[in-house]
């Protein structure tokens, strides 16, 4: 109705203006006008996406997936929207994680062999990262007349500019390229790496309250004719800082909380777990911020909120993954299955929960369906769930998931190797040896099954192989 009115509007103003029937250069230039009218008509009617992308937060390190660490924000997206119970990242380690995410596509799959974090210093890694060619979801909506926005990490390439996210589809990119930073300094040790654009930038401040401020300027730049937008809004936190130790003259490892936020979990023993949760609830009063801004500015009804985090926790750190077996960097449950949350007014049942088993791999056509931007490019590993999140339908898992590990012999990993189809898991552990789960019956994963059912442990081992074949053709 809105696009006839415009068109009779349209064509009744010209007949004012020349008395009479348009002349062919007026009727193009009408034709072109109508089709730009049109076009933010079509853009008016797609969601606002903002994907919130935490780091080393595991699914017992979220209130409403049963953690003391109290989440109030992020409980509050629960209860007005969705909550995922079977959603599993693309990797258990980050950098392949967020390349599954962006692109759809299995990291296996990627030009670089992209299965291990990139390390910031080391001279092997300065040239690798996702390469042209690679298409991101950011790129998609871009193309399709979103405004594209990534702050905080990127962790998928920093030696050369062509590297960096506004290469890859971003407008604006304002956080560090590097696996962690300093939440104080925003330098990885002494080393720089906050950028603003494709530019270093000194900055001061706490990381986690600094990305939460970028975000509400960028909310707040927002208007009702503007472009719809897609802001990937990844959080460092509560991942551990890199500082620098003076005496050995080398970056190091450590837990960077705000005072005040200690304070807070206070009634949390274990040192460690306590610097984790001080870390995490302040990434949490940013996420209410956020939200807060998107209400504030009039796009809480118009926006697809995802909060999503990248993988297991690791407990050496303070992260959980209670109840399930294994951490980051290992293909056991608690590494790969993770806490995912939407939220879309009049669009998501509130308070609902799915059980439907998804993969962040999912989001690029699920994005793409949602947003009426058609994708051609081959290798999409993902699938199309808008069914599973609008509740229209509640899809069982009929093709596989794979994951791979590579050796890191910098963190002194070797590979691992996994696969899901229905309700088996066929595992390979470099330190354990090979696994058969049910995960309908067994989803803690206590019971290798591989001697009690001997032709499906060939079978799903058999898949494991073609797959690892077919995602390097």
């Amino acid at each position: 109705m809105r696009l006839q009115l415009l068109i009779r509007d349209l064509i009744l103003r010209s007949r004012q203006e020349h008395s009479g029937l348009m002349n062919r250069p007026n009727l193009i230039f009408a034709l072109f006008v109508l089709l730009l009218l049109a076009s933010r008509l079509q853009a008016g009617e797609r969601p606002n996406i903002l994907l919130i992308f935490t780091d080393d937060q595991g699914i017992n390190d979220v209130g409403c997936y049963g953690s003391e660490i109290p989440t109030p924000h992020i409980d509050r997206l629960a209860k007005e929207g969705v909550a995922f119970q079977s959603w599993y990242s693309a990797s258990s380690i980050c950098t392949p994680s967020r390349y599954g995410l962006l692109t759809g596509r299995n990291p296996s799959r990627s030009q670089n062999q992209l299965l291990s974090a990139l390390m910031f210093m080391a001279d092997e890694h300065k040239e690798m990262g996702i390469q042209p060619g690679e298409t991101t979801i950011a790129q998609k909506l871009q193309q399709g007349g979103y405004d594209t926005a990534l702050i905080g990490k990127w962790h998928l390439g920093h030696g050369s500019k062509d590297l960096l996210p506004t290469r890859h589809g971003f407008s604006q990119f304002i956080g560090h390229t590097g696996g962690c930073i300093d939440f104080f300094t925003m330098t990885y040790g002494v080393i720089p790496d906050w950028y603003h654009q494709e530019v270093h930038v000194s900055e001061n401040g706490y990381a986690t309250e600094l990305i939460t401020e970028e975000a509400i300027s960028f909310l707040e730049q927002r208007d009702s004719n503007a472009s719809p937008f897609f802001l990937y809004l990844a959080y460092n936190a509560p991942h551990f800082g890199k500082g620098w130790s003076p005496s050995t003259q080398q970056p190091i490892n450590i837990m960077q909380p705000q005072a005040a936020d200690l304070k807070r979990v206070d009634f949390i023993e274990d040192k460690v777990r306590r610097e984790f949760a001080a870390m995490t609830v302040s990434l949490d009063d940013g996420l209410g911020k956020v939200m807060d801004t998107l209400k504030e500015n009039g796009l809480d009804e118009d926006t697809l909120v995802i909060f999503l985090t990248d993988h297991g926790g690791d407990p050496v750190y303070g992260g959980s993954n209670l109840p399930y077996r294994g951490d980051k960097a290992t293909l056991f449950e608690g590494g790969i299955r993770v806490p995912c949350i939407m939220r879309w007014p009049g669009k998501i049942k509130a308070g609902s929960v799915n059980e439907s088993v998804c993969s962040s791999l999912d989001l690029f056509p699920t994005f793409c369906e949602l947003a009426g931007v058609p994708y051609t490019e081959k290798g999409i590993d993902g699938v199309d769930i808008r069914g599973a999140i609008l509740g229209s339908a509640s899809p069982k898992l009929t093709r596989s998931i794979y994951w791979e590990l590579g050796a890191h012999v910098e963190l002194r990993r070797k590979p691992w190797s996994a696969v899901r189809l229905e309700d088996w898991k066929y595992l390979e552990s470099p330190m354990d040896g090979e696994f058969l789960f049910n995960l309908a019956d067994d989803p803690h994963e206590k019971r290798n099954l591989k001697e009690v059912y001997p032709e499906r442990f060939a079978a799903m081992r058999n898949l494991r192989d073609e797959l690892s074949r077919a995602y390097r053709n």
